[in-house]
């Protein structure tokens, strides 16, 4: 049995990080703007529009699981409008995004990217059937009189991941990028394509809009939780260069000698932890977790600096 003495201490969640209280059924549903919905658990979204011709849901969390139905009722009751879900929108194909998807009728109609079609064929999870209807780089829905853009700007997060854009709501969903008042989790969050991790924020900037719904944690954003984000993921690059450019790796290599993986541990981690200090110190109390995930994001970071960028990279004479 592990005592919670012996587990490590982390700063303060800043209270602006935090979102409403959720219910006794455990999830809060909340109005974004006119008739567009989000709700969370309080660590992942969901969103949904009523509509005329019935209800669009924006990805089905399955940690938020039948709750999604519980919410969609209380929103359709108290506004006197139809609770059945005819449109499903995928933002990409992880199933901690689509995991519930199997809880809505096999009619539903299931739209994503191409990729998102492809992957989830290939992962055959009954739990989030593939997508029907698929676009390549965009698509415009008219569905019951509301408008909804959807765009594909290359791999970010996944090779899949798209921008939702509800135009008429001032809202834009983009999912697992950022994670308003929150550092990212593990490896920038769980990203496969951190080029484009990091140039999604600014294609979301360019959109017009003032809600943003990222997917996780217990409140939606801003512009300003965007922006942000940006800033902190410039810090660590620029960190990053700075760590790579100034440690000495002599050490590690000399100390490890003909285990060549533990020299080469030794060396990553030493430079990751550089880069990072300074990050950790300066958004410590500004985003949430930001002690607790920084030196993992900027491992990451590094990586991709190194190895697509080839920055650092030395050539045997």
């Amino acid at each position: 049995m592990i005592s919670t003495e012996t587990l490590p201490d982390y700063a303060p969640v800043p209270r602006s990080a935090l979102g409403p209280a959720l219910n006794e059924q455990g999830y809060y549903v909340g109005r974004v703007e006119r008739n567009l919905y989000w709700i969370t658990d309080g660590t992942y979204q969901s969103a949904f529009l009523t509509t005329s011709d019935g209800v669009v849901l924006l990805d089905a969390p399955p940690t938020i699981g039948h709750n999604i139905q519980r919410a969609v009722d209380e929103i359709a009751a108290a506004n006197g409008v139809s609770n059945k879900v005819t449109h499903l929108i995928y933002s990409h194909h992880h199933a901690d995004h689509t995991g519930a998807s199997f809880l809505f009728d096999k009619n539903v109609t299931r739209i994503g990217h191409e990729e998102t079609r492809r992957l989830m064929l290939r992962d055959d999870d009954p739990a989030k059937p593939p997508n029907e209807e698929t676009f390549q780089d965009r698509r415009t829905l008219e569905i019951g009189g509301e408008r909804i853009d959807l765009a594909w700007h290359g791999a970010n997060h996944t090779p899949d991941n798209i921008v939702i854009h509800l135009p008429d709501h001032d809202t834009l969903m983009l999912v697992d990028i950022v994670n308003a008042g929150w550092a990212p989790v593990y490896i920038s969050n769980l990203t496969e394509d951190i080029p484009g991790y990091i140039e999604a924020p600014a294609n979301a900037l360019a959109y017009s809009w003032k809600h943003f719904i990222g997917g996780h944690l217990g409140r939606i954003g801003t512009r300003d939780d965007v922006t942000l984000h940006q800033q902190y993921m410039a810090d660590i690059s620029a960190s990053v260069r700075t760590a790579i450019d100034t440690l000495d790796p002599t050490p590690y290599y000399v100390k490890y000698g003909e285990n060549t993986w533990a020299a080469v541990k030794a060396h990553l981690d030493a430079t990751a932890a550089a880069a990072a200090a300074p990050v950790i110190e300066k958004y410590t109390g500004v985003l949430a977790a930001a002690d607790v995930f920084t030196e993992s994001t900027t491992f990451w970071v590094m990586e991709s600096i190194r190895l697509d960028l080839g920055y650092g990279s030395q050539v045997h004479p």
